[in-house]
């Protein structure tokens, strides 16, 4: 996995995270509170597959 491709992965992970926060606050607000720990279960999993991604990178970014 190169560089780029760990910052498009941790792009794409933090732009799911808004949206699956987005739809949290909607759920919340809606009453429809079974799809509140859906969302928030995929927003976690995002963030902790960025934090991982970014590791990763970091790791390749300072072996050189």
């Amino acid at each position: 996995m190169g560089k780029k491709l760990c910052w498009v992965i941790i792009v794409l992970t933090i732009a799911v995270n808004v949206v699956s926060l987005h739809f949290t606050i909607e759920s919340y607000y809606g009453k429809h509170y079974e799809h509140v720990y859906l969302f928030t279960g995929i927003a976690c999993v995002s963030i902790i597959v960025a934090i991982i991604t970014f590791f990763r990178w970091k790791k390749l970014e300072y072996a050189e």
